[in-house]
């Protein structure tokens, strides 16, 4: 009787602990493109406007991620980027660590995220140095809560040339596909 009751908890625990959970944790990939924004110096305000924009595009990265979702609020990555400032000619290649925090948790998560890694000399066009990124943003997922799309703002700061004395400080806007 002992074996046939242990026998029944046994395939009842196996049961339910073979329940699919909506919920997915592991391995994913992430690609994103983030541009910074400033204001464009040949705009006209007022009634001699020429049609110039009054914000222009400054910047432009282009972000690859493969890292690990812990569980439905934490994840770290590790982050290969290109940066591309346009208006000053620089030229940058971090290679970043990321962990990332959903502070509220519904059908749109709002998360906050952190970045610390180094710019990469990848030829005489791209500066060395150090990189902190902090940003703030919303993750939509689908219907299988599988991938996600990221939108946000988060602000970088990039120290390069004679010990690091250079700063390049900006606000980006990033659109992201996440991909588990």
């Amino acid at each position: 009787m002992k074996i046939i009751v242990s026998l029944a908890i046994l395939l009842a625990s196996l049961n339910l602990s073979s329940q699919e959970s909506t919920e997915k944790f592991g391995l994913f990939y992430k690609l994103g493109f983030a541009t910074t924004l400033t204001i464009n110096e040949d705009n006209v305000v007022g009634a001699d406007d020429d049609g110039e924009p009054f914000f222009r595009f400054n910047a432009f990265f282009l972000n690859n991620t493969i890292g690990y979702k812990f569980d439905p609020k934490s994840s770290i990555g590790v982050n290969l980027e290109y940066d591309w400032h346009s208006e000053s000619g620089l030229m940058f290649m971090p290679l970043h660590l990321s962990f990332r925090y959903n502070v509220v948790q519904k059908d749109e998560n709002v998360f906050l995220r952190s970045s610390y890694g180094r710019l990469l000399g990848m030829g005489h066009n791209f500066e060395t140095g150090s990189l902190y990124k902090v940003g703030l943003g919303v993750e939509v997922l689908d219907d299988q809560q599988k991938n996600s799309a990221l939108i946000g703002i988060e602000f970088t700061e990039k120290s390069f040339g004679f010990r690091e004395q250079e700063k390049l400080i900006s606000i980006s806007f990033f659109l992201e596909m996440s991909f588990l």
